[in-house]
């Protein structure tokens, strides 16, 4: 098969994006000041990013959807980008997934509320192996795609299983996981890592898979009378995110692993090819949410994978998409045409090389 575009899998949720006065305690109230409906889950937000881009090739979609107002709604929007979804299932029961983000105007912190739905449904039957024309496939997440999270006597996982065919077909696989620190992640995990060709994750989870510590918690004396409490803060470890990717490759991940940090995005490949690129330090007032970084950061690789290119120029991408998602309270909206989106590069500084 001559293969070409991008298909992205795994879950499709639908957004609901409360901008809240401030957050709660448990009984009391907070103010929603605003409220938007927005895309959500890895395989819905990148392939959403990679049109904004205005790519000039196929995209397609692989899930499972609810047969109610939010699966039309997923529908309607992936019709109008002409997103092909001939390999979304509509569940006739479930409902489809969505999850309630609420984020504090004044710290644009988020928490989140989710509903599985028909997302849970979703199992290794649902992969169109034989007949999906895509260069690459993304997966995204295992650890919240129940049927996949499954064990699996052969493959260790069902997770591996659905990749391991995908790359018997000649696709190039990409994996991404969702932040979770918990006695599963290996079994879940692990097992999946020979089987894609690449794994993009944040320094969190690259440091939950490896066991390495990407981040060091330094706690300060309060400030003053005033601020007596102590200070905790996190450091950047640029010698525990490389020795974490290192160990990455060397529990499977084929070609390059792809970590992303709000310090920037560092790449390694198993020929030992390395780049850091520094994120770009926009000012307080750009920034209207925090949600999507990491789904429009994921877009930039996925582009530049399928278009070959060197890791420079994947990373400036992938940096670039995840400042202009910033710009918006949902996760795709703040993500524009490709040359505006690089242009971003020139508009403002590059953060310190860290790594």
């Amino acid at each position: 098969m001559d293969r070409y575009g991008i298909a992205t899998s795994g879950n499709w949720i639908v957004d609901r994006v409360k901008m809240v006065s401030h957050w709660p305690d448990e009984e009391t109230l907070s103010f929603i000041n605003s409220e938007q409906r927005g895309t959500g889950g890895g395989a819905y937000n990148s392939v959403i990013d990679l049109h904004n881009l205005g790519v000039d090739f196929p995209l397609m979609g692989i899930g499972c959807i609810g047969d109610d107002a939010d699966g039309a709604w997923i529908r309607a929007d992936l019709s109008q980008r002409g997103i092909r979804q001939d390999w979304i299932r509509t569940h006739p029961t479930v409902p489809t997934s969505y999850t309630d983000v609420f984020s504090v105007e004044a710290t644009k912190r988020r928490t989140f509320f989710h509903c599985a739905g028909a997302g849970a449904e979703l199992g290794p039957e649902d992969w169109p192996y034989d007949d999906v024309p895509a260069r690459v496939i993304h997966l995204a997440y295992l650890l919240v795609l129940q049927k996949l999270d499954q064990p699996d006597a052969e493959y260790g996982s069902v997770g591996a299983r659905v990749l391991s065919r995908l790359k018997d077909t000649g696709i190039t696989t990409v994996l991404d996981i969702i932040s979770e620190d918990s006695p599963r992640v290996p079994q879940i995990v692990v097992p999946a890592l020979r089987y894609a060709d690449c794994l993009v994750c944040n320094e969190f989870e690259a440091g939950v898979v490896t066991g390495i510590p990407t981040r060091v918690r330094a706690v300060h004396a309060g400030a003053d009378a005033e601020h007596p409490q102590p200070q905790v803060t996190s450091y950047l470890s640029p010698d525990g995110v490389r020795a974490a990717a290192r160990k990455l490759i060397e529990m499977g991940v084929r070609e390059r692993v792809v970590i992303h940090m709000p310090e920037g995005g560092y790449a390694l490949c198993r020929s030992g090819e390395e780049r850091f690129q520094p994120s770009l330090r926009v000012p307080q007032d750009f920034i209207v949410g925090t949600a999507g970084a990491g789904y429009a950061f994921a877009a930039g690789v996925l582009y530049g994978l399928h278009e070959g290119w060197d890791l420079a120029r994947t990373l400036r991408l992938a940096v670039a998409t995840a400042a202009s998602c910033l710009r918006h309270a949902t996760c795709t909206a703040g993500v524009g045409r490709m040359d505006e989106v690089l242009g971003l590069l020139d508009r403002f500084p590059l953060r310190e090389a860290v790594i």
